[in-house]
């Protein structure tokens, strides 16, 4: 049996004349008879008695009527829900470490001013970890800077980004204009942790120049290796848009590497059968357009 029937049933019921029923339904009478005639049908059982043309509930009529009230109102309870949902919810973003710092809280904040109705909850880690949680559906929307190895994530370029070398304001880099790659053989690294998106970068490009390195200390997040980098602990490599203020006041100085940029780009990462609601389109576009 379908909502349909007992809709039909419910309106027959609180009219108790199939008459008006159908004319209430926009109907015809036969159409509506005949829901009914399914109705008994289908249960074996007699949900009305018609006696001189006017018809009376049965004790099986009075139980089912019970029963239909009740589905119809859950069915409108989860339509109003659903449109709820639709129309505020829940947005889960994922943001590997440098997005996460630099960028999205200007992403959330003009988000939120857009659409205050709709919550947003973020989770901050490395590519990987973000990868693995949009696999999961532990994440909606991953924002990402390193590279998805798996083929049901789906990605789109959405911003450029450059990374830069930095070290101490002691550092005897720092008294040089341009750094000769092959110095970069002779230093000690700071760096991210194995599934950043960041030393991924860094180490496709070293190799790529065919120059070798030396890491001292692996770190988890910007701010250490920022703090590491300017007690003169080594040298590292990391997005410029994550050393502004400390390049601004002096506390690092961004040096450039003779024939060796460290390219990339910020990407929107997904899995390949997400549903996407608007308010998730909508933070898509704010992002692209940003």
């Amino acid at each position: 049996m379908t909502l349909r029937h007992f809709k039909i049933f419910v309106t027959v019921c609180d009219a108790m004349n199939m008459t008006s029923a159908a004319k209430s339904l926009y109907m015809s009478q036969s159409a509506v008879s005949q829901a009914i005639a399914e109705l008994e049908k289908y249960y074996d059982i007699r949900l009305f008695e018609r006696l001189s043309r006017k018809l009376y509930l049965t004790q099986a009529g009075e139980k089912l009527l019970g029963y239909a009230r009740h589905m119809i109102r859950m069915n409108t309870d989860i339509e109003k829900e659903m449109k709820s949902l639709h129309e505020t919810g829940l947005i889960r973003l994922g943001a590997s470490v440098t997005i996460g710092a630099t960028l999205l809280p200007e992403l959330v904040t003009a988000f939120r001013q857009a659409n205050p109705s709709t919550d947003v909850e973020v989770f901050e880690d490395n590519t990987e970890r973000i990868q693995n949680r949009l696999l999961t559906d532990k994440t909606d929307i991953g924002l990402v800077e390193g590279e998805i190895s798996s083929p049901d994530i789906l990605s789109t370029p959405f911003m450029d980004d450059e990374l830069v070398l930095i070290c101490g304001n002691q550092h005897w880099f720092s008294g040089l204009s341009v750094i000769n790659q092959h110095e970069l053989e002779k230093e000690k690294f700071i760096i991210r942790e194995h599934g950043s998106g960041t030393r991924k970068t860094f180490e496709d490009v070293m190799k790529a120049q065919q120059l070798s390195w030396q890491v001292t200390w692996t770190c988890n997040n910007a701010d250490t290796i920022k703090a590491a980098v300017i007690a003169g602990l080594g040298v590292s490599v990391i997005s410029r848009r994550a050393v502004e203020k400390e390049a601004e006041s002096g506390e690092l100085i961004i040096k450039p590497v003779e024939g060796v940029r460290f390219f990339r780009t910020f990407k929107i990462a997904y899995h390949k059968n997400k549903y996407f609601t608007a308010q998730m389109k909508n933070f898509i576009d704010l992002c692209i357009s940003s």
